[in-house]
């Protein structure tokens, strides 16, 4: 790796990331007995996870714009997603892990990369014509397998965040009002029959709490409830680090996962929380920057479905944490707690800073403009 190389890396992105974890790493190191295990092994993901940026980064990524490879690579997650159903690990009513021991791994979020890719290189390629409504279809069916897969085992927070990811890229290449208008008919009414005959009742309490989630503080409603405590407790300026009391006394359940954005907003305050949105906002813009600076319709796309992949988790999982969206399970990137779903968000990263490094530079009449075909 030389000079070249790390001027190559948007280093906006990096600096804006170091102060998230560091807060994250700090939360959790406030919570005595729990923090100290939690911390270190969080410490060694993140340092796993940045070499694994770094080499990505440095790599020639343009193998990824080949059918048969992402092909393949699709049908590797699929064999994850379905493997899960055979050898997979339930933690609270939902099979979404392989446990290895001292390590476990969950699919679905390799599976998120893997359709942001698939999807880059299908709509990249019919951009012009995706006004048909046949490649809708198709693109439709690459995301609907994987969904359906996730959304059996059950995890609903990655199944939306796949239907996020696909809506997200089809709108962006030129999806026409009238099939909008088509897909949101179909969805809802994929929503009754599944509302009907799919979802488990503990899924349809979680729907009826997102409704009102005060319906039920004992029962379907508290982690929402006491989460929204935390987040106001924590007022302008915070408690201060250790000194959370919904976290430390455990009334504030998956502190260190799902519900990190309350204990930090608990501890820190409401400035705090501006630090954090402001970030993740830096975050999700240069990636969008760097997206619109390639020069093929591929790359952009690939921008913009990591783009979508970061702002869905962010909006949902604080969302969840404010009381505004139901208890779902997904995670805060970079934030929470994890090893598999860090990793695959700096790979995320990695393979951008790649094809950044390998684009040449384009005059702006000739850069892609996939938002206005």
């Amino acid at each position: 790796m030389n000079l070249s190389f790390f001027k190559k890396i948007d280093w906006w992105i990096v600096v804006s990331l170091i102060p998230l974890m560091a807060l994250s790493l700090t939360t959790m190191s406030s919570f005595m007995d729990a923090g100290g295990p939690l911390v270190y092994r969080q410490l060694l993901w993140i340092g796993i996870s940045f070499i694994a940026f770094l080499i990505i980064s440095s790599i020639d990524v343009s193998f990824l714009k080949q059918s048969k490879v992402l092909l393949f690579i699709y049908v590797i997650g699929l064999s994850l997603l379905i493997g899960l159903i055979f050898v997979g690990s339930t933690n609270k009513g939902a099979t979404s892990w392989f446990n290895f021991g001292g390590f476990s791994f969950q699919p679905s979020d390799f599976v998120k990369l893997t359709l942001i890719l698939v999807l880059a290189k299908y709509l990249a390629r019919r951009h012009i014509e995706i006004r048909a409504m046949k490649h809708i279809f198709i693109t439709g069916m690459y995301f609907v397998i994987p969904f359906l897969l996730i959304f059996l085992q059950p995890d609903f927070g990655s199944a939306i965040i796949l239907f996020a990811i696909w809506f997200g890229m089809i709108l962006v290449s030129g999806i026409s009002r009238k099939h909008l208008l088509i897909l949101f008919t179909a969805g809802l009414a994929l929503f009754m029959v599944m509302w009907t005959f799919v979802f488990q009742e503990y899924q349809k309490d979680r729907l009826r709490t997102f409704v009102d989630p005060l319906s039920d503080i004992q029962g379907t409603g508290y982690n929402a409830y006491q989460s929204t405590i935390a987040v106001g407790s924590g007022q302008l300026l915070g408690k201060g680090v250790g000194y959370g009391t919904q976290s430390r006394l455990n009334f504030l359940p998956e502190y260190e996962t799902d519900f990190i954005y309350a204990a930090i907003s608990e501890e820190w305050g409401f400035i705090g929380s501006i630090i954090i949105l402001s970030l993740f906002g830096i975050v999700i813009i240069r990636i969008l920057v760097i997206g619109y600076q390639m020069n093929s319709n591929f790359e952009l796309l690939y921008a913009v479905g990591v783009a979508l992949y970061f702002m869905s988790h962010v909006l949902i999982n604080i969302g969840m944490n404010i009381g505004l969206m139901p208890v779902t399970g997904v995670t805060l990137p970079f934030m929470s707690y994890g090893g598999s779903h860090l990793l695959v968000e700096w790979m995320a990263l990695g393979i951008l800073m790649a094809m950044r490094r390998q684009s040449r530079a384009v005059y702006k009449d000739d850069s892609p403009d996939v938002f206005l075909k």
